[in-house]
């Protein structure tokens, strides 16, 4: 009888120890869950608070500085948040071609993309002086309603229609232009 007893109280302290393992288990991937939910809620948040508009006059001579192989964009920060005023997160393409930041550019932390008509513009040839990797005009942050002026160096094909893309954080615009 007393051997049933033992028998049955081993088993039982096996079963504990068996559960206490999953339990400990179950709480570990209930807690990387919730956090992977948190995280998530966090970046949908912001992406939908984010808006930009490009602003620029597809019809004004202003785009594109033929005499100066310069094409001008200005982009309104539209949405609810502040944006990072030296361009992380800004990709830009042009005429159909996007090349990342992270197949690129050094680790300056400009996260600013340029391609204009299918070929890279170096970081040279739009970046200010001062190296703040895009104007923002009036303050140093791209606040909502404030400007970013977006100045490359490059010679286009006259009479010819172009196509530039503006994305960060999911927000996209389109302006369309012809030189």
């Amino acid at each position: 009888m007393s051997s049933t007893s033992i028998s049955s109280l081993i088993l039982f302290i096996a079963a504990m120890v068996v559960a206490a393992g999953v339990a400990g288990t179950l709480v570990t991937a209930v807690t990387d869950v919730s956090s992977s939910v948190s995280t998530q809620t966090g970046d949908t948040a912001e992406t939908i608070d984010t808006d930009i508009e490009i602003i620029s006059d597809a019809g004004s001579d202003a785009v594109y500085d033929a005499e100066n192989d310069t094409v001008t964009l200005y982009v309104k920060n539209t949405g609810e948040n502040t944006l990072p005023g030296d361009g992380t997160g800004l990709d830009v393409v042009l005429d159909g071609e996007y090349v990342s930041s992270e197949a690129y550019l050094p680790g300056d932390g400009t996260g600013l993309d340029v391609v204009l008509d299918g070929e890279y513009v170096s970081s040279e040839a739009y970046l200010p002086g001062d190296g703040s990797g895009i104007e923002i005009h009036g303050d140093d942050h791209w606040r909502p309603g404030a400007v970013a002026e977006l100045e490359i160096d490059r010679a286009l094909e006259a009479g010819a229609e172009h196509r530039a893309v503006v994305t960060i954080n999911s927000s996209r615009a389109v302006f369309e232009f012809r030189t």
